[in-house]
């Protein structure tokens, strides 16, 4: 695909004369800078992309279809090296995300492009981003390989007296060690009652002998994010343990089994919310039923019982029903799955049975 003849539809759409792209995982989709710092300014006959002095040898072997400009030590500010090199001369219109620029980066744009209109979209390339090309998905899918090794891992070395803070760090450590970039948020480690809060960050409280273990954790690998939850137990647990994920497992097989492409967000979160509720645990699944995952780990689209955007063909998503008891446990299931247009292609391979360790 020709992102940047994509980028040129869209601004032809908009009506605009030139888009204006700040977002660190927007301009890498765009001409594939992986850098922290840089801004991809569009135009219907050129395109330019500009940095600062650290990434001058970067820029120059990474970005793609567009001209590299690097700030000059005087300029504080992108807007001020477009503006010398005549990036936006002529320009009425300019399009930005108006979720990724912050209000100060905006205010200097327009005190540098005053006759410019400054036109703020949400979700710029939310739709462009979400279909994912085959070469994205494999890069997710190794990613989520990745992520299924650790747990494979932990498996074998979680034990009573194992704390939670201890999980976490041995989390990123063999993730690290296995070739990630870096972890793609930090791990959700919760035992016991703390397992009845889905984004509960790791305390000091050690693992006992018949506790649930709620595990969420994922990585950055080849700049594409892997996101996976797994429910386990340290020994036998409560009795009801085993049918509340024996329940959320049968709610996340129905949504995979009949969520696709061409769906609503709603409609996909339908499928397991109903499930878990038919089953009379419906207020226990508190959360959306998933999210977009890419070069960032939350993207457009969401699976929530507010979305009600179609779901794109070949869109990567997360289904992860839950339910959570307050001061007893929780349970979530997660996998990182494509929907296509005739169902859904899972890309995490780990197992997904009842455990105890």
């Amino acid at each position: 695909m020709d992102r940047i003849a994509s980028l040129r539809a869209l601004l032809r759409s908009l009506s605009a004369d030139a888009l204006y792209l700040t977002h660190p995982a927007q301009v890498r989709w765009a001409c594939g800078f992986t850098g922290s710092h840089g801004v991809l300014i569009l135009r219907e006959e050129t395109a330019h992309f500009v940095t600062d002095g650290r990434y001058r040898t970067q820029a120059a072997e990474e970005v793609a279809g567009a001209a590299v400009c690097v700030m000059k030590p005087s300029q504080r500010a992108a807007a001020e090296c477009a503006a010398a090199t005549g990036c936006l001369a002529g320009a009425r219109k300019a399009v930005y995300a108006s979720d990724r620029l912050v209000v100060s980066s905006l205010e200097t744009l327009q005190k540098h492009f005053p006759d410019v209109e400054w036109v703020g979209k949400p979700n710029l390339l939310a739709p462009l981003m979400a279909c994912k090309s085959p070469a994205e998905q494999e890069r997710i899918r190794a990613a989520q390989a990745l992520t299924s090794e650790v747990f494979d891992f932990l498996k074998e070395w979680i034990r009573p007296g194992r704390t939670e803070k201890e999980i976490a760090a041995r989390i990123t450590g063999e993730h690290l060690r296995r070739g990630a970039e870096r972890m793609a948020f930090d791990p959700v480690v919760a035992s016991g009652p703390r397992s009845a809060l889905p984004h509960a960050q790791p305390s000091d409280r050690a693992v006992r002998s018949g506790d649930v273990l709620l595990l969420d954790f994922g990585c950055f690998l080849d700049g594409y994010a892997s996101d996976m939850t797994r429910t386990v137990a340290v020994g036998a647990p409560d009795p009801l343990v085993p049918e509340a994920y024996d329940l959320v497992l049968a709610a996340q097989t129905h949504a995979l089994r009949h969520a696709r492409a061409g769906m609503t967000g709603r409609e996909v979160d339908a499928l397991a919310r109903d499930a878990i509720r038919e089953g009379g645990y419906g207020e226990a699944f508190a959360h959306s039923l998933g999210h977009g995952v890419g070069l960032e780990i939350h993207e457009w689209p969401r699976l929530s019982r507010h979305a009600d955007e179609i779901l794109p063909e070949e869109c990567v998503v997360t289904i992860e029903p839950g339910v959570y008891l307050p001061g007893r446990f929780g349970v979530r299931i997660e996998d990182v799955v494509c929907l296509g247009k005739d169902g859904v292609r899972n890309l995490t391979d780990a197992p997904k049975g009842w455990t105890v360790l």
